[in-house]
């Protein structure tokens, strides 16, 4: 109990500074959808969803080498400097020849020749989160949660008010003519949505100022030997992540060449889907703060003569908060709405699809842990492979059809297969005691109450305010009933 205190201690400590990130970055969302033509919004969801994929490029998986060879403190320099070294060659290498191909990269994009700059400024964001993340992984590893929570919300500060500096603030001195000269010298209005690129851009090189002190840890030596080490180990990771991106992100680009309309219209959909994807960012927030916190400390906790029943436990903690996240934002979607603007809401239907596949996405992380733990990094290789053939086949088969509905359709059952696969695999090298029917059990109480709170509605008619006093009291029953269950475990994890 102890052990999973410590677990949920720091996972509040990275969720803190995760969702309010994300919740900071989520309240953009309305400023971007009022001030960009959908279009525009378009090319940002594009342009990040190809930093995603190519990140993992640039830093090879040698973060979670990291978090393997670096657990022992006797090795812990020599695999940070080799792993730190690794990802500073590979950002050199990339990045330069991003910034030397700018122009060629913007015309395969199908932009306009003047946004070649945003492509370059993405270069340079690509180099400087990569080798911030070596820094970050080891003060995970240290467990120094307050410490990475304190730099990452420096950062995202900086972005959020770069972004309300030049989008609101700017254009409304300029509009009032309020220090119209110096302002003008700094932001030029045809720029336009360069900014928030910009903005980027600035706390990136904040964040990896910020993290000097860790970089000082650097020794200036780089072990081939250990790195190769690293790397076989990392390789099949590559693989995985890859096709986790391919999972995650290729449905934008997909549907840029395969819905009917042209080039713009398309690029208006993404906007669109990218908008209602971020309705359902809260389940992607508890996924990624679990992550934070889970992977260093399964790696840590593997020869506890109990670990087994720990994993088994904090995976069922997981799906109940899953579950009642779930459940929450579909009660309150109709509130949760309005932070996107009203051309937008055409595709809130992907919500709830996509609310399902983060839960499985979670569920992932918590029955794979088993092939980093036994070095069967090919299987999980092999298992990221067949997700991502789900996710190309299906949106490939879908899109043409039902537009972004299949992409969202085609992401949760790439991300349940994949949780599914794992598990049965993971039995042979690794079984891990899950309480499949509890946490099931959780999951279809939030379904009956969500489908209960619109068969009501629509029976009974009422307004807007008795619908959320009833949700409220729908989502209380859930509570009270996970704590009923769950609340002599819960009091002893306090």
């Amino acid at each position: 109990m102890s052990l999973l205190k410590k677990l949920a201690g720091e996972t509040a400590i990275y969720g803190l500074s995760s969702i309010v990130g994300r919740v900071l970055f989520f309240l953009l969302t309305p400023l971007y959808t009022r001030l960009l033509p959908k279009v525009e919004y378009g090319i940002v969801s594009e342009l990040y969803a190809l930093v995603g994929f190519l990140m993992v490029f640039y830093i090879l998986r040698m973060e979670t080498a990291f978090f393997r060879f670096g657990t022992d403190e006797t090795k812990r320099g020599e695999a940070f400097s080799t792993s730190l070294w690794s990802v500073v060659g590979t950002s050199l290498l990339f990045s330069t020849l991003i910034l030397c191909f700018a122009k060629p990269i913007t015309a395969w994009l199908d932009y306009a020749p003047e946004q070649s700059i945003f492509v370059t400024i993405f270069g340079l964001i690509l180099a400087l989160d990569t080798i911030a993340e070596i820094p970050l992984a080891r003060l995970r590893l240290e467990h120094r949660a307050k410490r990475f929570a304190i730099v990452r919300m420096m950062g995202i500060g900086i972005n959020l008010g770069l972004n309300l500096f030049f989008l609101v603030a700017c254009p409304w001195l300029i509009k009032n003519g309020i220090a119209e000269g110096l302002v003008s010298k700094i932001y030029h209005p045809a720029f336009g949505m360069g900014y928030i690129f910009l903005s980027g851009l600035i706390a990136s090189t904040a964040v990896l100022l910020l993290l000097l002190p860790e970089l000082r840890k650097l020794e200036f030596r780089f072990n081939p030997r250990v790195w190769r080490t690293m790397f076989i180990y990392a390789a099949p990771l590559i693989l995985a992540s890859m096709a986790g991106i391919v999972n995650e992100m290729l449905d934008r680009e997909l549907l840029k060449h395969l819905l009917p309309g042209d080039s713009k219209s398309n690029l208006a959909q993404i906007g669109v889907y990218s908008a209602c994807y971020k309705l359902a960012m809260l389940m992607s927030l508890i996924t990624q703060a679990f992550r934070y916190a889970a992977e260093p400390f399964f790696f840590a906790n593997a020869k506890h003569k109990d670990a087994k029943v720990l994993y088994g436990d904090v995976t069922k903690y997981f799906t109940i908060l899953g579950a009642a996240t779930l459940l929450g934002v579909l009660l309150y979607l109709d509130v949760l709405k309005y932070f996107i603007d009203e051309p937008y809401w055409e595709g809130l239907g992907v919500v709830p699809i996509l609310l399902f596949a983060n839960l499985f996405l979670g569920l992932y992380y918590n029955v794979s842990i088993w092939y980093k733990l036994t070095d069967q990094t090919k299987i999980g290789g092999w298992i990221a492979v067949g997700g991502a053939i789900i996710t190309i086949v299906l949106n490939v088969w879908w899109i043409p059809r039902i537009g972004y509905l299949g992409s969202a359709w085609a992401t949760l059952i790439c991300y349940a297969s994949m949780t599914a696969a794992c598990w049965w695999w993971g039995r042979k090298y690794y079984p891990v005691q899950y309480d499949w029917v509890r946490m099931g059990g959780y999951v279809v109480l939030a379904l009956v109450l969500f489908f209960g709170s619109a068969l009501l509605a629509q029976w009974a008619g009422y307004g807007f305010a008795a619908k959320m006093m009833v949700n409220s009291v729908l989502m209380a029953g859930f509570l009270a009933v996970a704590w009923m269950v769950e609340g002599k475990n819960i009091k002893q994890l306090r």
